[in-house]
């Protein structure tokens, strides 16, 4: 597990430094989009374990249409277009559940499951869009990547090696205590040594608070994922990426560290 980790993320490291050094905005909101709707693949997968895609109905397919479309209008840098594709998928996943409703009582629960993966997945991952967009664009996606991974590295092999203490056994009974100190740890130690050498401009009280909250939401957008396989009593979201499951296990806690670095970078530094 640990080598093939390594593996893929070796593997991987170059066409992430291709894509975000010389990919150009739009390219990387292109495989922005494409993580997208392979991370909303799994999220349903995991969302509806038992049910088939004829039971689903047109509700998840719609999500798989709406998707880039939210990804276009952040590229675009315009929040009424996102905000506006969202309302627009609301409508009318609620139409079609209504449609259904007198021969499946369940169809609700597919709309409302629905609406919180695009919620969960297309919207949080705008952020990193708006983020690349910005001021010092590529920087800060390296930034918030580098805090987040490595943060996520020192909690797996500190809970690892030392892990005794549950941290939320019912969600989630590998991860300790210890590890998550361990995450933050890190992100403090690797986000302070990316701060020094290519942000030297941002304030350091400041930048420690936002290592800590990046850390946080990220171990919270780790938890929140664990938490939906163990309702659906599934370990990985996918095998796409081997040593680390799917594409939702690899940016679980990136979904939740991207807003709070775009209201960093706006609105605080």
């Amino acid at each position: 597990m640990h080598l093939k980790r390594w593996i893929t993320g070796l593997v991987s490291a170059p066409f992430i430094i291709l894509l975000i050094s010389f990919g150009g905005p739009f390219l990387f909101a292109v495989v922005i989009g494409i993580l997208c709707v392979l991370a909303l693949w799994e999220y349903f997968r995991i969302a509806f374990p038992d049910r088939t895609s004829s039971s689903l109905g047109l509700i998840p397919l719609l999500g798989f249409a709406t998707a880039p479309f939210i990804i276009w209008g952040s590229y675009l840098n315009s929040f009424k277009i996102v905000l506006g594709v969202l309302t627009i998928n609301f409508i009318i996943a609620v139409l079609l559940s209504l449609a259904k409703h007198k021969s499946d009582l369940s169809v609700s629960e597919i709309a409302t499951k629905q609406l919180l993966g695009m919620i969960y997945i297309p919207l949080l991952l705008s952020y990193l869009v708006w983020i690349r967009n910005g001021v010092n664009g590529i920087s800060w996606i390296y930034f918030i990547l580098i805090i987040t991974f490595c943060g996520d590295i020192g909690a797996f092999y500190i809970g690892s090696y030392f892990g005794r203490h549950k941290l939320s056994p019912t969600i989630s009974p590998n991860k300790t205590i210890e590890g998550a100190v361990g995450g933050l740890v890190a992100n403090l130690g690797v986000g302070a040594l990316f701060k020094h050498l290519f942000m030297p401009f941002l304030p350091w009280g400041l930048s420690v608070l936002f290592f800590l909250l990046i850390g946080i939401a990220g171990q919270g957008g780790d938890l929140f994922e664990s938490g939906l396989k163990r309702a659906a009593n599934i370990k990985d979201s996918g095998t796409l990426l081997p040593g680390h499951g799917g594409i939702l296990d690899r940016i679980d806690a990136l979904l939740f560290a991207a807003p709070v670095a775009f209201l960093f970078k706006e609105y605080i530094f």
